[in-house]
């Protein structure tokens, strides 16, 4: 039986294609943040040689996957073609922004919904009332779990230890000073929005915005989809953010629990 397992894992070691990894790492290090990156950059931020990092950033400009100005490296819009595969592939997000729409219009605020992508949340849904973040979020933006009410309302729902081995990887960064960067406080926090369904970050992404998220539970008890409403701390006070947002959030939740 050890044998036929070994014998697995070499087979799957062997499919594995790690040129293909390194190809995806280097299109992941482009972000919101570095949208324009030099060679050094995108060496350090992947950790592969520069010389791998140039044949890849190459392959992708004579694809026309990326732009090269002559110093810096940038993605084109083909790219949009990667995730498009994905959303035309699914019926998903179409299903989602019904009850997104209807969130938003009842509380006047915008709505999202994300899945939980490694140590990220991804935006899969979204409907926008207004820019309340410094950066713009759309499908595909990626953001940090632990300092998003979307991921937190996701991690409260996985198994202990894939929480552990969730915190034994990530750094708990300061993205402003509310951010709860201790562990156990961590913990308590995931502990308590398990216990009552929703989860609140009170300016712990960015100082100014509140969010609250609900947990999409499927018929089969699993949670892979959260929900959320996001405001202005400065129109929506913490102690009304239960109130007013979170009937309408659990509302799509119930209604979605049965179609997906």
């Amino acid at each position: 039986m050890q044998s036929e397992q070994t014998g697995g894992q070499e087979r799957d070691d062997r499919d594995f294609v790690a040129s293909l990894e390194k190809g995806l790492l280097v299109i992941e290090a482009f972000d919101a943040s570095r949208p324009r990156l030099t060679l050094s950059d995108v060496a350090k931020i992947t950790g592969i040689t520069r010389a791998a990092a140039r044949r890849y950033l190459r392959t992708l400009t004579r694809l026309n996957y990326a732009d090269f100005d002559g110093r810096y490296f940038s993605l084109s819009p083909r790219i949009l073609r990667l995730g498009y595969a994905y959303l035309s592939s699914t019926a998903l997000s179409t299903r989602l922004q019904p009850f997104l729409e209807r969130i938003s219009e009842e509380t006047g605020e915008s709505s999202s919904a994300a899945v939980l992508d490694g140590d990220d949340i991804v935006y899969i849904a979204r409907s926008a009332t207004r820019r309340i973040m410094s950066i713009g979020l759309g499908v595909g933006s990626r953001l940090p779990a632990y300092c998003t009410s979307l991921g937190r309302a996701i991690l409260a729902f996985r198994p202990p230890e894939t929480v552990e081995t969730y915190l034994e990887r990530v750094t708990l960064e300061p993205r402003t000073p509310e951010t709860i960067t201790d562990k156990d406080q961590f913990r308590a926090v995931l502990e308590a929005t398990r216990q009552h369904g929703y989860a609140i970050v009170n300016e712990e992404l960015e100082l100014g915005l509140r969010s609250i998220a609900v947990p999409l539970v499927q018929k089969n008890g699993h949670v892979s989809i959260a929900l959320n409403v996001s405001a202005q701390a400065a129109r929506v006070p913490a102690s009304e953010m239960e109130e007013r947002f979170l009937p309408s959030l659990k509302a799509a939740s119930d209604a979605l629990r049965y179609t997906l």
